[in-house]
């Protein structure tokens, strides 16, 4: 029997842009990325702390130390510049992984910037 238990997580990222005239998605910094264990193109969970919105969309890989935190197209419409969100993935892990696993959670500043890793 598998579970699933927090992957990853990037805690409180300031949104950065909105933009509705792209086609769907979040671009992350790739330094954020690399930090969480976030791969591009990887599902994606977002918390929005400002407004309670939580939906799923996919990842796309931002510039390296940019602090980009950017919802794109339909995901754009729950969020505005300034919202602060967690952003967190999940693993399938089986009753042999569950002891052994440790998730990836990175805590940024209010531009960003890496301020603590566990």
């Amino acid at each position: 029997m598998l579970l699933e238990f927090l992957h990853s997580k990037i805690h409180r990222a300031t949104v950065t842009d909105a933009n509705l005239n792209y086609v769907g998605s979040i671009t992350i910094d790739s330094a954020l990325l690399k930090a969480a264990n976030i791969q591009e193109w990887q599902k994606v969970e977002i918390l929005n702390v400002n407004n309670g919105e939580r939906f799923q969309t996919y990842v796309i890989k931002g510039e390296e130390n940019s602090g980009q935190i950017c919802l794109n197209g339909a995901a754009a419409r729950k969020v505005q510049k300034g919202d602060k969100v967690i952003i967190v993935t999940y693993a399938h892990l089986d009753r042999t992984e569950i002891n052994e696993f440790k998730p990836s959670i990175v805590i940024v500043d209010d531009n960003n910037k890496i301020i603590e890793q566990k």
